[in-house]
Parts: C-alpha cells; sequence; structure tokens
C-alpha cells in the first residue's frame, strides 16, 4: 500500500530528525504486509476515486438479435439504465506521538511499537468496517452504525442485501438471494443453480457463476463446508459417487465477520468474484490513500504522526452473492431449479 508522507521543515534541524526515517520505512513495511493479508479486496471492488461521491448505476442487457429473413430490415435494440446508488466518501483520522525524553534516552524498542500500533488500527478499522457491512447485510439490515457513524447498506434497488423478494426496475417477477437452508452438499448445489438462473432488470437470465464461499469463523460449519468441498467422492452416499463441488471452490474463513454475526448462527454465502468486479455488487473505492504527516506539537515537544484517509463501501448489485442458514428466508428445495 503506498502511504503519502509529509514532515514539517523544523524536524530536520531537531532531535527528531534521525528518528524519521526508521519511523516512515516501518510504516511503508508493515503497510505492505498488511495489504497482502487482507480480505477486503477479495470481497469487495477495490477502486479509487476523484470525487465527493460517485453515482453507481447499472444497464439491463439487449434483448438479442432476431430473425428477419432475406433482405430484412435491421431491427432496434436497446439499453436501460438500471437502479443507481450514490456512494459518498468519509474521512477517517488517527494519531501518534513520539515524546521528546524517548528519543533522547535511545527507547528504539518503544518507539517501534507506536507505529505499528498505529499501522494495525488502521488496517483493523479497514476489515472490521468491511465486516460490519456484511454483518448487517446477513442480519438483513438496511444501515448499520460502525463507531459512531450509520453507513448505508442497502443495495440499488432499495431493499437489504440479502432478501426474498428483489423487484426488477423494467421486467419481471421478484427475485431472492436469501434462503433458509443450512449448509449441505445438496443446498450448495441447489444455491449455485438458483445464482445461475438469477436475472437482471429486464428479465434475462445474466451470468452468474459463483465460486467462494464466504464463512464465519465456525468449527462445525468450516467441517461441513470443507467435507462438502474437499474430497472427489460424495460424502452422503455409501458407494462413493464423484463429487461434482470438489475443487471448484475458493473458500474465505473471516475471523473478522464474528463479531457481526448473531451468535448460534451458522450463515453461509455464495459469491461470485468475477460478476462482482464486472458489475459492481460490493465496491470499495478509496479516495484519499492513507496520508501521514509529521510534526512538533508546540504545547508538548512531542514529533506527532498524524494519519488521514477518506474512503467509503457500500453495496450495490445483488446479484453477485446469495445467503444460506437465514431465518426467514426461501427454501431452496422450494425453488424451481
Amino acid at each position: 500500500m503506498k502511504i503519502t508522507f509529509s514532515e514539517n521543515s523544523e524536524l530536520n534541524n531537531s532531535i527528531f530528525g534521525k528518528c524519521q526515517a526508521p519511523v516512515r520505512m516501518f510504516l511503508e513495511k508493515r503497510g505492505e504486509q498488511f495489504e497482502q493479508q487482507s480480505v477486503i479486496k477479495e470481497l469487495f471492488v477495490m477502486g479509487t476515486s476523484q470525487n465527493f461521491g460517485d453515482l453507481m448505476t447499472s444497464m439491463t442487457a439487449m434483448d438479442g438479435f432476431q430473425p428477419v429473413g432475406e433482405n430484412g430490415a435491421y431491427p432496434t435494440d436497446g439499453m436501460q439504465e438500471g437502479y443507481s446508488k450514490m456512494l459518498v466518501y468519509e474521512t477517517w483520522k488517527n494519531s501518534f506521538s513520539i515524546s521528546q525524553e524517548m528519543v533522547e534516552d535511545g527507547k528504539l524498542m518503544d518507539m517501534k511499537k507506536q507505529p505499528e500500533a498505529f499501522l494495525t488500527s488502521y488496517h483493523r478499522t479497514r476489515e472490521l468496517f468491511g465486516a460490519a457491512l456484511f454483518g448487517g447485510a446477513i442480519k438483513g439490515q438496511t444501515s448499520v452504525k460502525f463507531r459512531g457513524r450509520a453507513f448505508d447498506i442497502t443495495g440499488a434497488d432499495g431493499a437489504a442485501l440479502f432478501h426474498t423478494a428483489h423487484a426488477p426496475k423494467v421486467k419481471g417477477a421478484k427475485q431472492s438471494n436469501k434462503f433458509s437452508d443450512a449448509f449441505s452438499v445438496e443446498a450448495l448445489g441447489r444455491a449455485e443453480s438458483a445464482m445461475h438462473l438469477f436475472k437482471g432488470d429486464d428479465d434475462n437470465i445474466l451470468d452468474v457463476a459463483p465460486n467462494t464461499i464466504l464463512i464465519p469463523e465456525d468449527p462445525d460449519l468450516k467441517k461441513d463446508v470443507f467435507a462438502a468441498i474437499g474430497a472427489d467422492k460424495d460424502p452422503v452416499t455409501a458407494n462413493n459417487a464423484f463429487n461434482y463441488q470438489y475443487g471448484r471452490w475458493n473458500v474465505i474463513v473471516w475471523s473478522y465477520l464474528n463479531q457481526f454475526v448473531t451468535a448460534g448462527t451458522k450463515p453461509w454465502i455464495l459469491l461470485d468474484t468475477a460478476y462482482n468486479e464486472t458489475y459492481g455488487g460490493a465496491v470499495w473505492n478509496d479516495r484519499i490513500k492513507l496520508n501521514v504527516h509529521s510534526d512538533i506539537d508546540k504545547g508538548t515537544d512531542a514529533n506527532v504522526w498524524r494519519g488521514r484517509s477518506r474512503f467509503n463501501a457500500t453495496f450495490n448489485d445483488w446479484r453477485f452473492a446469495c445467503i444460506g442458514g437465514i431465518a426467514g428466508g426461501t427454501e431452496l428445495a422450494k425453488l424451481n431449479v
């Protein structure tokens, strides 16, 4: 992760001058490590922006080619704008300080702990924020409060991300991506088929093909998931028939999700990461990457490091994901799939 640094010119001639480069290098190194380990980049379309906010929208599919016979006229096809949603960027700040006494006394180990904690808090905040959005969606909420601020987590259609009756904008029947079935090999197959049949706002079947399973850190649920997809033989048949789910799924076990999931529940989510990338199902935009500046506090003589960033995330097109194991959801067995 690229961090922008700036420092007060007074630091060059002060006692803190010699600690600027080591602290900066440590911040950059830790930032790169956290970026590689982040889960949010697997779940959100990560982008950047130069605007105060951005309008996310979609277009319906075209109806397709028509048979016209010899020398037939060209039919006119078209697209319509689907639902739209505005994403406004939030400002995030934090700081830490290094006392003059710490530098004078050569407390190098203590000096390293503070930038490490600073970067840890920044990346933990981002992971927790992403988990809070998904956790709120799992609970069926339309907004979620995170550290005192409310964030909208509806889809562009105005409904909760996981809902039993998503209404199309143009034509077609309402659709469900919220299912009550507990995880099993059968439920996995039925949920996958249901996503294959998701339709757009003009009632055309889309190219949704889930490839990822997201679950919280739950030992029983984790065991069931890996038992279902981890062997080439069907685990529920005595004669070990071929298991077509074997080797087809990426599994994300997200421990940050646990604190935002109702205790005793075992939700499981299927995601199509390619559809998400193309159509923007879960969107995360960074308006300002982490900007760190360093100066001397006139009141305490401490070297203060302040970090500022602007980003936000939300949900847009609900079709990138479905959820199972949720009370009040549609029964997969009752779907015509």
